[in-house]
């Protein structure tokens, strides 16, 4: 178990916690960066809009064709966007309106640079400007509730994102079996033993925090060792993107207090050979719908409390390269995923393909601040009230993505 040391998760867990399990109607917000730039424009597609394959003469994805679709056309979604083949599997849950996109999102980054453009959305800041912690950090300090646990905040992953620096805790790991504490004996006597020893306390006196933490330690221990299966005829690819959606839902089931979570999907950066419906990018796109519409389907009876987000540092290029590739742009297509959002659609205008006038890389032209669209979620969804202690001197324009 990463992030936080043995001692430290007690020390969250007893000293700072009085409710694991998440109270009737508490969310869990799933957070998926899909790091390198995503070329949103070959995922979102705009087949009503010709100059898309004027610009893209290899790349582009076929208008979809109702009586010859197939898996090298797009997938309709209305009379101007359609979805790369590869996206099927997330196609009935737009349907079904609980899928949802934002056109041309972005940040005011003008440099190009994936790190400076991960590193300001992550801290949810403006270009030149330094806030202390991630957004996340900053939400999980500010938010109202029941205290907060390791288990509250977590990563899929190796290390804790920036996303996640400054919360009140936040764990690292790859498994929940990772959370453990190894003594001779696995019943509750040893485990209360092991944790009077660090604090030199009588396990007695911890009341209500010590019984919680038991409580926590017990409810993970009886999932370990234990297969899991997923609901629904589930079925999740063995790629670490879907098994680490497996965990997330593993967990969210196992109502550990699990309300942030934090994973990757990489490998983005398509400025060479890119593929249209097949190759590099499509691959991706493939592990990308496959897992979530598992992690979909094994979460159905629990989607009210579901959030899920996907985003990316910044889009392409409006055209392919001479490397059948697309450089680095601006703008891009934000998906939400979730009973609360207003699905079955495509929110904001379209920019049009025109890269005048844009500072920095072309690409789309962003009409929507990304904050704008954490704020959105955060208030609408999870309930936040102080969102300007989450993005300081922002002020968001309403978009509509929430219910």
């Amino acid at each position: 178990m990463n992030g936080t040391s043995r001692r430290e998760f007690f020390q969250h867990v007893l000293l700072g916690s009085e409710a694991v399990a998440p109270a009737k109607g508490e969310q869990t917000l799933v957070c998926v960066f899909l790091r390198g730039a995503a070329d949103t424009l070959n995922m979102l597609i705009p087949y009503g809009d010709d100059e898309y394959y004027k610009l893209r003469p290899t790349l582009s994805i076929k208008a979809p064709n109702t009586e010859l679709e197939n898996n090298d056309t797009a997938i309709r979604l209305d009379d101007f966007y359609a979805v790369h083949p590869k996206l099927r599997p997330l196609v009935p849950i737009f349907r079904e309106g609980r899928l949802g996109f934002v056109q041309a999102v972005g940040t005011d980054n003008p440099t190009g640079s994936h790190f400076e453009a991960q590193d300001q959305m992550e801290h949810g800041e403006a270009y030149g400007r330094t806030i202390g912690c991630g957004w996340l950090g900053r939400y999980m300090r500010t938010r109202t509730g029941a205290q907060q646990t390791p288990l509250s905040a977590v990563a899929i992953g190796p290390t804790i994102p920036e996303s996640l620096r400054g919360a009140p805790s936040a764990s690292s790991m790859k498994t929940l079996d990772e959370v453990q504490i190894k003594t001779s004996s696995g019943d509750p006597r040893a485990v209360s033993a092991v944790m009077s020893e660090l604090y030199r306390s009588e396990v007695g006196v911890l009341s209500q925090p010590g019984k919680t933490t038991l409580d926590l330690l017990k409810r993970v221990e009886k999932l370990r060792g234990i297969e899991y299966k997923p609901d629904g005829g589930a079925i999740y690819a063995e790629d670490d993107f879907a098994q680490g959606l497996k965990e997330v839902a593993r967990m969210v089931k196992a109502n550990v207090g699990l309300e942030i979570v934090c994973l990757d999907l990489g490998g983005w950066d398509t400025h060479f050979f890119q593929g249209g419906t097949s190759g590099q990018q499509a691959e991706l796109m493939k592990q990308l719908a496959l897992g979530l519409a598992a992690f979909d389907t094994d979460l159905a009876g629990l989607r009210e409390r579901l959030t899920t987000l996907v985003m990316t540092e910044f889009g392409r290029r409006v055209y392919e390269n001479g490397s059948l590739g697309t450089d680095h742009g601006r703008g891009f297509a934000l998906m939400a995923l979730g009973h609360g959002i207003a699905g079955g659609k495509v929110h904001g205008k379209w920019p049009g393909l025109s890269e005048e006038d844009i500072p920095g890389p072309g690409g789309l032209t962003v009409q929507y601040d990304y904050r704008s669209v954490l704020s959105e979620v955060l208030a609408g969804v999870l309930g936040h009230r102080n969102l300007d202690k989450v993005f300081p001197d922002f002020h968001p324009v309403c978009i509509g993505l929430v219910e």
